[in-house]
């Protein structure tokens, strides 16, 4: 029999806020974390907004000296994974050490410090490069610097999948509890690349939104006047625990994750398939992996980028999946309000959705104004309402044709 697994500590560092609470609240209220780029010139950009974390300060969670060795997407991943741990009540020592692991992917990367350290190259030689640029930069060393911080000598691993690498670290690790080599995995998901080199290389993709005149409405998924996504950074982090762990320790559990589902699109380098074929066969794993059926899903957390072809594909994939349950079910897009964290997307959306089954509200799609008659969903626009969700997807899918899905549901003690 497969073991149960329950999440029970959540953690996040976002562009509407750098703690759950807060994160949460603006979530529901529809807050727009989306405003101009103040970090560098961008007077030659076509997009000159971006979803930025605001106030968040690395020597809350990390000593001054160390902080300034850790590229920004390592500052929040240790930001958002000592809330979750501390969320969670855990205590790692000599006697568990082993037996709790960490899984903390990034899409990017430390491409701030590439960059600033190939200009001082250019500019000041190769002497004046900083010794510890590659260490700071590698993808993997957000789950690399949280295991030695907190001691935790489990499984460690890195998911490298674009905008699927939150939601493929949170999936790996739970399979690496429910096969038994761990009791207790962190996971998720850190970016942080709203750089000048990855702005302007969206930008030229044809990828970005433009609405440079109303940068807070400018992630609109799922209606008809979209033009793009919006470059969002942060992180999101989970805890999770084998449900007997858990249970042993009196833990709080806030949500069961019950299946994971993954595929390969098999396509093209960015765009999706034209009939969302990967999407459906991902969200269908999940729900075999689950063992439940399409009508049990009350809520999917959807990829839902405001792109043009990529709300499309997602909206036929779900109804060629559900069919005539699609209609009755709720779909919405926190990118609407944290634009796209790309890498830590999965995570920080995994957590809103934990929130969603805890609380019984649904958090809006904000800038639905305009339908798109090909995206004929309830997306929940604009506005938050109650419900009660049993079970939820929360979707991810990324560059390279990567897709994750991961099953949520209420805990109970059957």
């Amino acid at each position: 029999m497969k073991r149960r697994v329950v999440i029970t500590g959540l953690g996040v560092v976002t562009p509407i806020g750098n703690d759950v609470p807060t994160f949460w609240h603006n979530l529901v209220e529809g807050r727009s974390g989306v405003s101009m780029i103040d970090r560098f010139d961008v007077t030659d950009y076509p997009t000159k907004f971006a979803a930025m974390v605001r106030d968040f300060d690395p020597e809350q969670y990390i000593e001054k000296k160390e902080a300034r060795r850790l590229d920004r997407f390592t500052q929040f991943a240790i930001a958002a994974t000592k809330q979750a741990v501390a969320d969670a009540g855990i205590e790692i020592h000599e006697g568990n050490a082993e037996r709790i692991g960490v899984y903390i992917g990034s899409g990017i990367g430390g491409i701030q410090t590439l960059l600033e350290n190939y200009r001082t190259l250019l500019e000041r030689g190769p002497r004046r490069v900083s010794p510890f640029v590659v260490p700071m930069m590698i993808a993997n060393m957000a789950s690399g610097q949280v295991s030695i911080l907190l001691g935790a000598k489990g499984p460690n691993s890195a998911a490298v999948t674009a905008c699927a690498t939150g939601t493929h670290a949170i999936g790996d690790a739970f399979k690496i509890i429910q096969r038994g080599d761990a009791d207790v995995m962190i996971a998720g998901g850190s970016e942080a690349a709203i750089v000048d080199l990855a702005l302007a290389g969206f930008s030229n993709a044809k990828a970005l939104s433009t609405r440079n005149d109303a940068p807070e409405k400018a992630s609109r998924p799922f209606d008809r006047d979209r033009d793009g996504f919006v470059m969002g950074e942060g992180a999101g982090i989970v805890v999770l625990e084998s449900l007997d762990h858990a249970l042993a320790r009196g833990a709080r559990i806030r949500a069961e994750i019950v299946g994971y589902g993954m595929s390969g699109d098999a396509y093209h380098v960015t765009a999706p398939h034209p009939e969302g074929d990967g999407a459906y066969r991902a969200m269908a794993a999940a729900l075999r992996d689950a063992g439940i059926q399409p009508e049990d899903v009350d809520y999917i957390n959807a990829h839902g980028t405001s792109t043009d072809v990529g709300d499309v594909h997602e909206t036929l994939a779900i109804k060629r999946l559900f069919g005539d349950h699609a209609k009755r079910l709720a779909v919405s897009s926190n990118k609407s309000m944290i634009g796209h964290l790309l890498g830590a997307a999965g995570g920080v959306e995994a957590v809103a959705t934990v929130k969603t089954i805890e609380e019984g509200i649904l958090p809006p799609t904000i800038n639905l104004e305009t339908p798109d008659p090909e995206c004929d969903l309830d997306y929940v626009p604009n506005v938050a309402r109650r419900a009660d969700v049993r079970y939820a997807l929360s979707n991810s899918f990324g560059f390279g044709g990567h897709n994750a899905v991961i099953a949520l549901g209420r805990y109970t003690a059957e």
